[in-house]
């Protein structure tokens, strides 16, 4: 519908001016007429409302036509002015197109002259009113550029995506006035497009946030192609999803997401609202830019940072672990190598306090603390096996490797701890085993204030210290078990058929016994003797035996020479550094006699045998003294016999090298060792001389 055209009539003839204002009335619909009879009255009118066109004769007292257009160009040089006079001449025609009149008309008689001026006057508003609008247009554009602009400073102030979303969306909607925007991020993860902003979110807060993935609808389309769509009526549009818009303008910000504009109306977004929106959603994604830049610095900074605290932490460890090892060398009992160990972890800042928990007893028990009071100590002795740390220290000795507790806070089963952790200013506690080969001596707890603040490197360097110290307790037991006399004896029945000498005395029709083992690296041969009649022919087939061979055979029995590749009863013996004195079985029943270091628990190894071989007795337990000097003579020739020389003195003697007559030959031996006869001669011959030297020259090296 068009608006009506207000228009007022200036003539000093009393009635002319109502009469011409009810003609164009009569000529278009659209003309509202007022009249006032001098250019002053006009003038007043012009202050109280305005009007889209004046029509006014020339000739008027005190102010003419022409120059109360001067007066109105003074404030409207645009506004229609048509001078309708009854004075005609080419020179006032000149006049009042110099003047900047819009038209020129000469009253006439008759009513053509009222239909020509409706016309001019419709057509001068019409034009009149378009070129208003257009430079409202321009000038509330470069308003909202000029505004656009400034909120560019805000996009570029915001720390984080979401305030970016927030802020472009709240631009679309509040300052490029767009009844709909939204915006969606893309997340790499998941490789879809998720809601991040939108002008709707207040009126939809109970509905799910929408997301689009590969191949979903037009939002991906236009992500992907990196292309803009505009769409004057989504209706229309068969393959687009259902949306709250007529017309939607989709813009997208680069690898981060799209912006989406939406108008009630079809065809409702025109060219310079698309421009506005183009450079919002380009300064939407520079902003986008600028976050993830100092996104990325921030973390690698914080990367950094936390490295330099790792690094300046591991080096302090380094430093003590260092003074530790240094120590624990100097030490001369187990004792005195755990007290320095805690102590010297205990004496820093960075670690609240520690203790070590010894395997030697079942289960294990604290031995050694410092740090922190007894009473701390007490509390784990008497919560027996619901303290969270007999969990720990089991998985601990079990998997063989470094264990933490992140939060004891926080951790499920230490919520016992919570009060003790908080008194004592702890929230982390590292386990590290106390290994050296296959033997367990223990665990060193270690407690740190803070959450998880043990890095990887630090877990490995003080992993590292777990194994210096196991292998420094395995060194001075080995020393004071060499500088004793008094030794443990334990004799076993052993009826589990699992055990590999009950499963050869199953061949045999007698007593099966082993004679000798002699450990080679990676395998073990085991030199066994049994009645003449015993099938061996097929040992080879079982998967624990490598190879079998007859080394000598006489009237009643043999001697025979089994290469197995592992033996967990071995392996037990050779954790707790135990010697095999004799083995003997038959008619299923193994017995057992164990050589035991002092400072191992007889409980603990029997257990350990138990868990392999559940139908094992312990028979008897006795204290034995030795007769040989302090240094013992089995120990000084492991020092001063080459491997070599150790294992062909070894092999000898189990074979019955040295017996008379011999039961095996210098051949058979060389064959049972995979060496040449001449090389294991000469191995031979050194380690008798060696052994010779060393029973009449105890200065031997």
């Amino acid at each position: 519908m068009t608006p009506p055209i207000s228009v007022l009539i200036v003539d000093n003839e009393p009635g002319f001016a109502d009469l011409v204002g009810e003609m164009l009335e009569r000529e278009h619909d659209s003309i509202v007429a007022d009249s006032a009879l001098n250019a002053t009255e006009a003038l007043s009118i012009l202050e109280e409302r305005s009007v889209d066109c004046i029509v006014s004769d020339y000739e008027m007292p005190k102010m003419t036509g022409l120059e109360l257009l001067e007066r109105i160009r003074e404030d409207d040089p645009e506004l229609p002015f048509i001078l309708f006079t009854g004075r005609g001449s080419e020179e006032l025609a000149s006049d009042a197109i110099a003047a900047g009149v819009t038209q020129y008309l000469q009253k006439e008689s008759g009513k053509k002259q009222y239909a020509l001026l409706a016309n001019q006057i419709t057509n001068a508003v019409s034009q009149y009113r378009t070129e208003t609008e257009l430079r409202e247009s321009e000038r509330r554009y470069e308003r909202t550029l000029t505004t656009l602009h400034e909120t560019t400073r805000d996009l570029m102030r915001a720390s984080t995506k979401d305030e970016i979303y927030r802020a472009a969306v709240e631009t679309a909607g509040e300052i490029l006035d767009v009844p709909v925007a939204a915006a969606y991020t893309f997340e790499p993860t998941d490789g879809v497009l998720e809601h991040a902003a939108s002008t709707q979110e207040s009126r939809n807060v109970a509905e799910p946030k929408p997301q689009f993935e590969h191949g979903s609808g037009r939002i991906w389309d236009v992500f992907s192609d990196g292309e803009s769509a505009y769409y004057e009526d989504v209706t229309r549009e068969s393959t687009l999803a259902k949306t709250e818009s007529r017309s939607e303008l989709l813009v997208p910000l680069g690898t981060h997401g799209v912006l989406i504009a939406g108008a009630n109306e079809v065809d409702g977004i025109d060219e310079p609202m698309t421009e506005l929106l183009h450079i919002l959603a380009a300064n939407t994604e520079a902003a986008l830019d600028r976050a993830e830049r100092e996104q990325l610095l921030r973390e690698n900074d914080r990367t950094l940072t936390r490295q330099n605290e790792e690094l300046t932490r591991l080096n302090h460890t380094n430093e003590i672990v260092r003074e530790i090892n240094h120590g624990v060398t100097q030490a001369s009992t187990r004792d005195e190598i755990e007290t320095r160990v805690c102590e010297r972890l205990a004496d820093t800042e960075r670690y609240c306090f520690a203790w070590i928990a010894s395997s030697d007893t079942r289960p294990p028990e604290p031995s050694s603390w410092a740090g922190v009071d007894g009473a701390y100590i007490d509390q784990i002795r008497e919560s027996g096996a619901a303290a969270p740390e007999r969990q720990l220290i089991s998985a601990t000795l079990e998997e063989e490797r470094v264990q933490v507790i992140r939060n004891v806070l926080e951790a499920d089963g230490w919520d016992q701890r919570r009060k003790a952790a908080l008194t004592y200013g702890y929230q982390t506690i590292l386990a590290v085993p106390l290994t050296d080969d296959d033997r367990r001596y223990g665990v060193l707890l270690v407690h740190v204030s803070g959450v998880d603040s043990i890095g990887e490197s630090e877990q490995e360097v003080l992993g590292e210290l777990g194994e210096t110290i196991g292998h420094a307790i395995r060194s001075v037991e080995r020393t004071r078990a060499i500088l004793t006399d008094s030794r443990l004896e334990l004799e076993l029945a052993c009826h589990d058929s699992r055990l590999l000498l009950n499963r050869l005395a199953e061949r045999a029709e007698g007593q099966v016994a082993i004679e000798g083992v002699l450990e080679r690296d990676d395998e073990v041969v085991v030199f066994l003797s049994a009645p003449v009649d015993t099938e061996f022919a097929t040992l080879e087939q079982w998967a624990s035996v490598e190879r079998v061979s007859i080394v000598s055979e006489g009237d009643s029995s043999l001697l025979l020479e089994l290469t197995v590749s592992s033996s967990p009863f071995l392996e037990i013996l050779r954790t707790y550094d135990i010697q095999l004195r004799t083995a003997t079985a038959q008619n299923g029943t193994a017995m057992l006699v164990l050589e035991v270091p002092q400072q191992v628990e007889t409980r603990s190894v029997v257990e350990t045998i138990r868990e392999r071989y559940p139908e094992t007795e312990l028979e008897a337990r006795r204290e034995t003294t030795s007769a040989r000097s302090t240094r013992r003579l089995d120990t000084q020739l492991e020092e001063v016999l080459t491997d070599r020389q150790f294992e062909a003195l070894q092999a000898a003697h189990y074979s019955g090298f040295f017996e008379w007559p011999r039961e095996s030959t210098g051949e058979e031996l060389a064959a049972v060792l995979d060496v040449s006869a001449p090389t294991y001669h000469y191995h031979l011959r050194a380690a008798e001389r060696k052994l010779v030297t060393l029973a009449f020259d105890r200065n031997v090296g």
